[in-house]
C-alpha cells in the first residue's frame, strides 16, 4: 500500500518503516500518525516479517507533534488532545510494544517530544552521533506523553526521569547512551549500515523466543502500560486547555521565548 508520509518497504523477513515528512523533522500530524498506525497494526504483524526497523527520513527522526498543523479541537473549541492521543498516538505506542517481533530504532537526527517516545518505545535503539533526544514537552507548557513516563524512569532513573520532563533539555548522543536511554552511538555515516545488520541479525533469530521475552521484559518493566496511557491522555488534555500552552505553541511557531503565566 502506498503512503503519503511513511514509506513501508520489506527485503526478506526485515521490514522497514520510514518516517517521511522530512520537510518538518517528520513532524507528527494526524495523517501522519494514522498511516503509522496503520502499519504498525497492518503490514508489520504479517507472519514473514521477522523484525522491523524504524528510522526517519532526511535530517529528522521526528521533531514532535507538528505545532503549525496543531490538533483538532473539540466541541468546545479547544484542542481535543484526549482524542487524538487515544486513537492515533498511543495506539502507535502500544502496537510496537506488543508488536511480537524486534523493532530497532535507528536515530538519525533529533527525536523529539513524541519523536522522543516513538524512538524509547522500541525494543533496541541506535543513534547517530550528532543526534540528540529530549522530552520538549515542558518548553511549550505541557508534560510527557506517549508514554514516555513509563519509558524514561526505569531507563535513567529518578532524578534524571524529572531532569528530562521539567527542564525539557536536549540529550546529546553519547549523554543517551551513557544514561541507558538507547543502546549504541554510531558515526553518522556508519548508522544505517549497523541499524540494518542488527535487524538482519534479529530477523535470523528465534522469533517465539524474541516474543515470549519481549511480553515477559513489557509485564516487569512497564507494568500497565495502558493505565500510564490513559492518564498521560487525561492530564496533556487538561494540558492542552491552558492559557501556557496557547502561548508556548504561539512562541515555537513564532520563533521567541514564551512567557508562561502558570495559568
Amino acid at each position: 500500500m502506498a503512503y503519503e508520509t511513511v514509506i513501508w518497504e520489506q527485503t526478506g523477513a526485515v521490514g522497514r518503516l520510514t518516517l517521511n515528512r522530512p520537510e518538518t523533522l517528520n513532524a507528527w500530524t494526524a495523517r501522519f500518525g494514522a498511516e503509522l498506525k496503520q502499519v504498525i497494526e497492518g503490514e508489520a504483524t504479517d507472519d514473514s516479517v521477522r523484525a522491523v526497523l524504524l528510522t526517519g527520513a532526511g535530517r529528522g527522526f521526528s521533531s514532535g507533534a507538528d505545532l503549525r498543523a496543531g490538533f483538532e479541537p473539540a466541541d468546545d473549541g479547544m484542542p481535543d488532545i484526549r482524542t487524538e492521543l487515544h486513537e492515533i498516538y498511543h495506539p502507535v505506542i502500544a502496537g510496537i510494544r506488543r508488536l511480537p517481533k524486534p523493532v530497532v530504532a535507528a536515530v538519525n537526527g533529533p527525536a523529539v517530544g513524541i519523536g522522543c517516545s516513538l524512538a524509547l518505545a522500541c525494543d533496541l535503539i541506535l543513534i547517530a552521533e550528532s543526534a540528540f533526544m529530549g522530552l520538549a514537552f515542558v518548553n511549550i507548557g505541557l508534560m510527557p506523553d506517549g508514554g514516555s513516563t513509563a519509558f524514561v524512569p526505569p531507563a535513567v532513573g529518578k532524578a534524571r526521569a524529572f531532569q528530562m520532563a521539567l527542564l525539557g533539555e536536549r540529550i546529546p548522543a553519547a549523554q543517551a547512551v551513557a544514561w541507558g536511554l538507547v543502546n549504541w552511538a554510531h558515526p553518522d555515516d556508519a548508522l544505517m549500515d549497523e541499524a540494518n545488520s542488527l535487524t538482519e541479525r534479529l530477523a535470523a533469530g528465534p522469533t517465539r523466543s524474541y516474543a515470549s521475552s519481549k511480553r515477559a521484559l513489557n509485564q516487569a518493566i512497564y507494568g500497565d502500560l495502558d493505565s500510564q496511557l490513559d492518564l498521560e491522555a487525561e492530564l496533556q488534555h487538561a494540558l492542552g486547555r491552558t492559557k501556557d500552552f496557547l502561548e508556548g505553541a504561539a512562541a515555537f511557531v513564532e520563533k521567541r521565548d514564551p512567557a508562561f503565566s502558570g495559568a
